[in-house]
C-alpha cells in the first residue's frame, strides 16, 4: 500500500482539513458551509453545483494582503471569475490578472477600476489588445516579439501604455508537467538563456508608446516549495541589473507571478504562505543589494490559492457498482464540470454528505456520467461500503478550474455556482440549459 493511501487511510473519510473554515458538521450527517447546510443547496439549486464561500475567499485576500503588506497582490482571474468574485477581490483591495477581451469586459462592466488590471496572455488577439487599451488597464505583459509593435501601433503617436516584459527565468516547478511554466520548452515568455528577453526589452525600450516598469515571471502551478521562487528573485534581480548597465534603466517592478499550491486532499502540502513573503522579501532585498539596484515594488499573482479551498462541488449518485474488488460511484457531474484529473491528474477527497452510515468505508473510484474511461473526479477515495443512488457527495477545494474549464460535453449543461455567507445561499452563475445550447445552434 502507497504512502499517501496510508496517510488519506489514517485521517479517515470525515477529515475536513482541506474544507472551507467555516464548515461545520451537523447532526444526522450533514455538513454546513458558511452557515448552510449543503443538503439544503442541493434540494434548492440541484445537482451537479458548485458551492463558494464568500467568508473564505475574503479571509484568503486578507491573508495575503497580511502577508504582503508592501506589495501588489493581483488575483488571478482564470481560476474562477464571476461579477460577485471581482466585487469580492476589489472590495478586499486586490488587483486582477486576465486573460482577454472576454475577462476584462466581465471585469470592467462589474465595476472594477481597470488601473489595477493586468493583462495577460501568450497570443493575445487585436480584439484583446483594443479592449485593453480602451479601457485602461494599468499594464500590458508583453509575452512574444510581435506583440511589441502591434502594442505600439494600436496605442498610436500620441498615446502611452504601461507594459511588463514576461521572462522565462529556466526555473522548473510546479504540480504537473503540463502547469510548469517557467523553462524554455513551453508556450508562455521571453527566454532569458537565449537571449530572447534582453532583445525584446531593448526593443520595448526603443517605442516611445510604452513605458517598461518592470519584469513579470511565472514558474508553475501549484507549487509548495518555496525554492523555485527564490531562484527566479536572484535570476530576475540578475537580468535587471544588466538591463541598468546596458541601457541606463532601473526598473521599479518586478512581478513574480503566481502558482501557490494548496493541499486538495488531508495530509498533502501546501505552500507556507509567511515563509514565502518571508524569504521573498529577504531574498529579494539581498539580491538588490548585491547589484547595486533600489529595491523594487513586489507583484505576487493568487488565484488557485485564493479561490481553490473556497469552493465546494455537490453531485448526486447516479449508481453503484462492484466490478471484482472495485467499488465505483457514478455520479451526475464528471468531466463536463471538472476536467482536471483527466487534464493532469488532479486528485480530490470527496465525502457523503446528507446521511448517516454505519457501513466501514472501503476504496472506491468516483466517476462521472461522460462516455469517457478518463472520466474519473477521484480515485481511491474512502467512502461507506452502503454508499447508493440518491446519496449527496461533496468534494472540497472545488473552486479553482473548474467553473471556469467547464464544458458542453454531451450537452449536460454546466452547473450553477451558488455563494453561501452568513447563512444565506444565492445563485451568482445559473444552471447551463438546454434552451441555451437550442438557441446558440442557428443552423439548419
Amino acid at each position: 500500500m502507497s504512502a499517501p493511501l496510508l496517510a488519506r487511510l489514517s485521517a479517515g473519510p470525515d477529515d475536513l482539513t482541506v474544507w472551507p473554515a467555516s464548515t461545520a458538521r451537523l447532526p444526522q450527517g450533514h455538513v454546513s458551509v458558511g452557515g448552510v447546510s449543503l443538503a439544503d443547496v442541493a434540494d434548492c439549486f440541484g445537482t451537479p453545483a458548485y458551492v463558494v464561500d464568500e467568508g473564505e475567499i475574503r479571509g484568503r485576500c486578507r491573508m495575503y494582503r497580511a502577508a504582503f503588506p508592501q506589495a501588489d497582490v493581483v488575483y488571478a482571474a482564470k481560476a474562477f471569475l464571476s461579477r460577485a468574485m471581482v466585487r469580492w477581490i476589489d472590495e478586499e483591495g486586490l488587483g486582477l490578472d486576465v486573460c482577454s477581451a472576454g475577462e476584462l469586459e466581465l471585469a470592467h462592466a462589474a465595476g472594477f477600476p481597470p488601473e489595477r488590471m493586468v493583462l495577460h496572455g501568450n497570443a493575445k488577439s487585436p480584439h484583446d489588445i483594443e479592449t485593453a487599451l480602451r479601457v485602461g488597464v494599468g499594464r500590458i505583459v508583453v509575452d512574444s516579439p510581435s506583440e511589441i509593435a502591434r502594442i505600439a501601433a494600436l496605442v498610436g503617436p500620441a498615446g502611452r501604455q504601461k507594459v511588463m516584459v514576461r521572462v522565462v527565468p529556466g526555473v522548473s516547478a510546479g504540480g504537473h508537467e503540463k502547469i510548469r511554466t517557467g523553462t524554455d520548452r513551453q508556450k508562455f515568455g521571453l527566454s532569458l538563456t537565449d537571449g530572447s528577453a534582453q532583445h525584446a526589452i531593448a526593443r520595448v525600450l526603443g517605442q516611445s508608446q510604452l513605458q517598461l516598469t518592470g519584469l513579470h515571471c511565472h514558474i508553475g502551478s501549484q507549487i509548495t516549495d518555496i525554492k523555485p521562487y527564490l531562484v527566479s528573485v536572484r535570476r530576475m534581480v540578475g537580468l535587471m541589473a544588466r538591463i541598468k548597465d546596458s541601457h541606463g534603466v532601473t526598473l521599479p517592478e518586478l512581478d513574480l507571478g503566481g502558482g501557490h499550491g494548496v493541499a486538495y486532499r488531508p495530509g498533502e502540502p501546501a505552500l507556507d504562505l509567511t515563509a514565502l513573503a518571508r524569504r521573498l522579501n529577504a531574498d529579494l532585498a539581498a539580491s538588490c543589494a548585491v547589484a547595486g539596484l533600489p529595491v523594487p515594488r513586489l507583484a505576487i499573482e493568487p488565484g488557485r490559492a485564493i479561490a481553490g479551498p473556497a469552493g465546494v462541488a455537490l453531485y448526486r449518485v447516479l449508481a453503484v457498482k462492484h466490478t471484482g474488488p472495485n467499488m465505483f460511484v457514478a455520479v451526475d457531474g464528471g468531466m463536463s464540470d471538472n476536467p482536471r484529473p483527466a487534464l493532469y491528474g488532479a486528485r480530490y477527497a470527496p465525502r457523503l454528505t446528507g446521511r448517516v452510515s454505519g457501513a466501514e468505508p472501503v476504496t472506491a473510484m468516483v466517476v462521472g456520467r461522460h462516455c469517457e474511461a478518463g472520466d474519473v473526479i477521484a480515485s481511491d477515495v474512502l467512502l461507506p461500503g452502503d454508499t447508493r443512488s440518491g446519496d449527496l457527495i461533496a468534494v472540497p477545494v472545488a473552486g479553482a478550474y473548474q467553473v471556469s474549464m467547464a464544458s458542453a460535453y454531451n450537452l449536460v449543461g454546466r452547473p450553477p455556482v451558488v455563494a453561501v455567507h452568513g447563512g444565506v445561499a444565492r445563485l451568482l452563475i445559473r444552471r447551463e440549459t438546454q434552451e441555451d445550447f437550442q438557441r446558440r445552434d442557428v443552423g439548419a
